[in-house]
């Protein structure tokens, strides 16, 4: 028999809680639960729930008041900064709502972003790149600038970037909340290939049930408490 494999993320007794004036406000309570390795986990709740706090604390955007998150063996919640930074650029793909490129560079030149804070060399990081771009189908659309594509489009340069430094986690932040139906179900196409192709882990927080349909698994936030799966 072989060995249990060890989840990719490991998160035990988490809260967070935020100040406002004197008041403290409480958006996770002491959640506990495990994600496996190449597993697409869709995150769902009303506004205010706590599952984009979660999110961000999975992947070190965030520090957590208490409790343990292991996210590839690493214990994030003992990081200071700089390491948790560092951790971050090799270890986990942000895909945002409104994609978060900068408009003054290329698609080319948004996705290379992450690599310059690599020891990749110039030749290595336009392999990679080009690499990213033709994954996500705008290998011909490199040297356009934001502005010159569509919301799908760029949410697909968005997922090129992510993907560009082969990180452990890809998270991802109401990803089709921008788009219209038919790029909405193309890039939720995209995510659901780079999870059974390339073998990515996927936690997505969304408010939209066609969304999750796309997911392997769904978990529930009510008010910073975690309820149990659907599969």
């Amino acid at each position: 028999m072989e060995p249990e494999k060890e989840p990719i993320v490991r998160i035990r007794n988490l809260s967070k809680s935020y100040r406002r004036g004197s008041q403290v406000i409480p958006v996770l309570e002491d959640i506990s639960f495990d994600i496996p390795d190449g597993e697409f986990l869709a995150l769902m709740g009303p506004s205010g729930s706590g599952k984009s706090t979660l999110l961000n604390l999975l992947a070190g955007i965030d520090k957590a008041d208490s409790g343990s998150i292991r996210v590839g063996g690493v214990e994030i919640t003992t990081l200071d900064e700089t390491a948790l930074a560092g951790w971050r650029a090799v270890n986990v793909g942000f895909i945002f709502q409104f994609y978060n490129l900068i408009p003054v560079l290329t698609a080319f030149e948004n996705v290379e972003l992450p690599l310059l804070l690599t020891r990749l060399t110039r030749k290595e990081r336009r392999t990679h790149v080009e690499t990213a771009l033709r994954v996500v189908g705008l290998a011909d659309r490199m040297d356009h600038y934001p502005g010159q594509l569509s919301g799908g489009q760029q949410q697909r340069v968005a997922i090129a970037r992510a993907v560009v430094t082969d990180p452990t986690i890809l998270v991802a932040d109401e990803p089709t909340g921008d788009l219209d139906r038919q790029s909405a179900g193309e890039i939720l196409n995209l995510m659901d290939r780079l999870n059974r192709e390339s073998g990515k882990t996927v936690v997505m927080v969304t408010h939209d049930p066609r969304a999750a349909d796309k997911a392997r698994s769904i978990r529930h936030l009510e008010k910073g408490v975690l309820t149990d799966a659907d599969t």
